[in-house]
């Protein structure tokens, strides 16, 4: 059943809200932890800065993939073993 595009746009102004909402809070947990880690006190360009997080983000990124891919490697090992 096709909805109506009113609708549609509805449900995306809906969704930007959230999404908005969702982004200041992050916002905000990264700025305090940011603070609380001393970078208010960094004497650095916005642009130094965004490479360091940007570098920061790849190191938590790539343990995040690897924390998920263990419990598959794990169970797969154990059904070797079996």
């Amino acid at each position: 059943m096709r909805r109506p595009s009113s609708r549609i746009r509805e449900e995306i102004e809906r969704l930007q809200e959230q999404l908005k909402l969702a982004e200041t809070k992050e916002a905000e947990r990264i700025g305090r932890l940011a603070l609380k880690a001393g970078l208010g006190d960094v004497n650095a360009s916005d642009t130094e800065l965004v490479a360091g997080f940007e570098e920061m983000a790849k190191r938590f990124q790539t343990r995040t993939k690897q924390k998920a891919s263990e419990p598959a490697a794990r169970s797969q090992a154990d059904a070797s073993d079996a």
